[in-house]
């Protein structure tokens, strides 16, 4: 099939490109676990705290090590009490230059913490701060592609290295094969994406709701696309959390779109999925399940939730910049004016 506005050779050379840092990446886990140290931070802005979101979730639920997932303006002035020498850092900006986040890294620099930086490429603010950098070249179009490849095999790892999830082998193995994958994905949800883009073209609010490892991809979406490429208020909204306020504003004609996941939390997506098909005749779902992702184990299939959401939803994407003739590279105010 041949898909809209889609460069499958760029596309792969970033998943591929990041696929193949497994040995680098392995390597600097395996340095960082030989320090002692306790816990884990994960720190980045707008779609890059999105990103690492439910790895917060993975660690916390597979792990025994603490995790922390922080905004990274906010983590500087918050002075948190579990920073310290013996902690990991890890930060993402695609750029390497994002403030807060070089910001973030000066901070915890001071505090004599271990860092890492997931970036497009080496030279950068962020790239000089930390002290193991990895670099995958991207761009906005597959960046979280990138940056949740690479970070499966970091996180993962540092894991396994705990005597936790002993399946790493395989598991990482199997994700060698993502990239390839998840084409497949942008197949099967094309038609599903364009249906979607030409029915809500014009609509002027959306709900978007998730939980576990859809919450990151819920809170990116309606932020970092719906809201800056396309200009539509979006409200992002916990599943867990729907029942205590929003649901008051549902109507019938009240676009509420949910993202479910295989993990633990799907239970809090199907209440609120209940909930809204008796009170909105505009109900959409992407779910994980609807797509076969061959070669990957029914057990690792909850994992690759924010990769394959995000997959889907990239078409979505692209369609609506069609159907609404509004560019998804188009901004009023972001890197545009002063701030």
């Amino acid at each position: 099939m041949e898909l809209k506005n889609f460069d499958k050779e760029k596309y792969l050379k970033v998943t591929t490109g990041a696929a193949s840092l497994r040995e680098e990446i392995e390597k600097c886990a395996d340095e960082i676990s030989k320090r002692k140290f306790k816990n884990i931070f994960l720190i980045g802005s707008g779609g890059s705290i999105a990103i690492l979101q439910p790895f917060e979730y993975m660690i916390n639920s597979t792990s025994k090590i603490p995790a922390f997932a922080e905004i990274a303006s906010e983590f500087i002035l918050q002075n948190h009490k579990q920073l310290g020498e013996d902690s990991i850092v890890i930060l993402s900006s695609l750029s390497g230059t994002t403030k807060e986040t070089v910001a973030a890294a000066e901070y915890c620099k001071e505090k004599g913490a271990t860092m890492i930086g997931l970036v497009g490429e080496h030279g950068t603010p962020l790239a000089e701060l930390v002290d193991f950098a990895i670099a995958n070249y991207a761009e906005n179009d597959f960046a979280a592609d990138s940056i949740n490849i690479q970070m499966y095999i970091l996180v993962f790892r540092l894991m396994y290295n705990n005597h936790e999830f002993p399946d790493y082998n395989e598991f990482i193995d199997e994700l060698q094969n993502v990239p390839y994958v998840l084409l497949t994905v942008k197949e099967e949800a094309e038609t599903k994406a364009e249906a979607f883009a030409e029915k809500y073209k014009d609509e002027n609010y959306h709900m978007l709701v998730g939980a576990g490892t859809a919450w990151g991809r819920t809170y990116a979406y309606a932020m970092c696309v719906l809201e800056e490429m396309q200009w539509i208020p979006t409200k992002s909204i916990h599943a867990a959390e729907f029942f205590h306020g929003t649901m008051e504003i549902v109507e019938e004609d009240t676009s509420v779109i949910i993202l479910k996941s295989e993990d633990e939390t799907r239970p809090l997506a199907d209440r609120v999925e209940r909930f809204a098909e008796q009170y909105t005749n505009k109900l959409t779902i992407f779910d994980t399940k609807d797509y076969e992702l061959k070669g990957i184990s029914p057990q690792y299939r909850k994992y690759l939730a924010p990769l394959v959401l995000a997959t889907a939803l990239q078409r979505v994407s692209i369609h609506l910049e069609d159907k609404r003739g509004h560019s998804l590279d188009r901004r009023r105010y972001y890197r545009t004016v002063s701030y």
